[in-house]
């Protein structure tokens, strides 16, 4: 039985699980602070359609250099009062790492003349690729691609990078197999033994990286995992059920990070982020119905609801009507920000949460596992494992108990196939041993040709 007070967890209700304030504000880049009271954009924008290589690459500067002139020129316009500039590396960017760094010191550039001839509070998170997947099985550990990418963080923490983050992928090749199959066991088995030690490795180093260089540890995201989920349920090739229960188990390894250096903010497709933000205190950025330029979601309002920054994903430096869309979705997230920061301003920051929750919450699975209620749930199960592989198989059966919960109240009203998918996944999580270490000989037996131990400490 839970006592009153969960050890482990930076909150103990879900009352203080809120828009724009967490336990552990983060003061960054140029006078900036998350999670000290206010919601802030993050910005994201990548590309229009050209070829990233030499021969264009001045026309990739220029794009950049047009994308965070209109950008920084809205939000001065719009008076907001602090914002994030995020740069996903594109691949190319990663292979050849003097190419991101070009673009930071470009973007940090922008950023300091803001501030200093606007006052506008702001920062910059540089996302690079985590190219370590070209083998198979991948070699995560060593080689070039691994090489590559410990430069292209040291170049872009050395040209300025305030907030470093990447969406990291140790555990995907086998996850992948066990989404395509329905795979619960393979599933748990790369979300709980493979990608935590693959995160715990990484950030360790990508940590003493930003320690050497002055940047900031951010944070990682399931993307490749929980979020490959959601876009595989959308379109109907597997459960909404099993993507659900995917995200809540996904928060153990994006949680590894933590434990290994990261302070946040975590990454804005990391929806497991509130789960992050309960148990280590950290600010987390969110995104949701100003991300479908992106993809699309059943998590437009609800994942707004404990956000610290406000982002759209990511979006195409083409021509709107308005002028372009990095500038146009600039203008959307300021305008979300200003009603979370107004509503927190009056006192009034849990009456929006709630509204924000409730529009979501049983109108999908994979929104009823996203509330605050649900947030703490997960994270006390967590908390309650001193493992790895324990908190993945505890993640997924709190998920379980919350739509179990919404289907006995009437108010989660799930399909016939859904209804035995959840079943089964209860069953699948109940059967697997209280130690990895069975789950890990099965799993080599029958899988070991596709992932390399050595990749992993194994």
């Amino acid at each position: 039985m839970l006592t009153e007070t969960t050890p482990g967890l930076a909150c103990q209700s879900a009352a203080e699980l809120v828009f724009g304030t967490c336990k552990r504000p983060l003061r960054c880049g140029f006078d900036l602070t998350i999670g000290a009271g206010h919601v802030f954009p993050e910005v994201n924008f990548t590309l229009p359609a050209i070829a990233v290589e030499e021969g264009t690459w001045s026309q990739v500067l220029a794009q950049y250099e047009e994308m965070a002139t209109g950008i920084l020129e809205r939000a001065v316009a719009l008076r907001v009062p602090g914002i994030v500039l995020e740069f996903e590396l594109l691949p190319a960017m990663t292979v050849t790492p003097e190419w991101g760094a070009e673009v930071t010191r470009l973007l940090v550039n922008h950023l300091r003349r803001a501030h200093d001839k606007h006052g506008l509070r702001c920062a910059v998170r540089v996302t690079p690729t985590d190219i370590r997947d070209q083998g198979k099985p991948p070699l995560l550990r060593r080689g070039e691609p691994w090489e590559t990418l410990k430069r292209s963080f040291e170049l872009c923490i050395e040209a300025g990078a305030h907030l470093i983050s990447i969406e990291s992928i140790g555990g995907k090749e086998l996850h992948d197999y066990g989404l395509m199959y329905g795979d619960i066991r393979a599933i748990v088995f790369a979300l709980g033994v493979l990608a935590p030690r693959d995160t715990a490795w990484l950030w360790d180093r990508i940590s003493a990286m930003c320690a050497a260089g002055g940047a900031i540890p951010a944070g990682d995201s399931a993307c490749g995992f929980a979020n490959t989920a959601m876009q595989l349920a959308h379109q109907r090739m597997l459960p909404e059920v099993l993507a659900a229960v995917v995200r809540a188990m996904s928060a153990v390894r994006s949680l590894a990070a933590f434990e290994h250096g990261a302070v946040g903010p975590s990454k804005d497709c990391a929806y497991e982020g509130p789960v992050v933000k309960a148990i280590t205190g950290c600010p987390i950025s969110m995104e949701g119905k100003s991300a479908s330029c992106a993809h699309f979601s059943p998590l437009g309002n609800i994942a707004a609801a404990m956000c610290d920054l406000w982002s759209n994903e990511s979006v195409q430096n083409v021509r709107l009507l308005s002028g372009s869309a990095p500038e146009a979705f600039t203008e959307t997230l300021a305008y979300d920000c200003r009603l979370m920061n107004v509503a927190s301003d009056k006192g009034e920051a849990l009456r929006l949460r709630d509204w924000l929750t409730e529009s979501d919450e049983w109108l999908s699975p994979q929104a009823a596992v996203l509330s605050p209620e649900a947030t703490m749930s997960i994270a006390r199960a967590i908390a309650s494992q001193k493992d790895h592989y324990g908190q993945t198989v505890a993640a997924g059966l709190a998920a379980v108990a919350v739509l179990r919960a919404g289907i006995e109240r009437k108010q989660l009203t799930l399909r016939a196939k859904e209804t035995q998918w959840l079943d089964r996944i209860e069953r699948e999580l109940e059967s697997l041993a209280t130690a990895e270490t069975e789950l890990m000989e099965e799993m080599t037996g029958q899988h070991g040709s596709e992932f390399d131990r050595s990749s992993y400490g194994l």
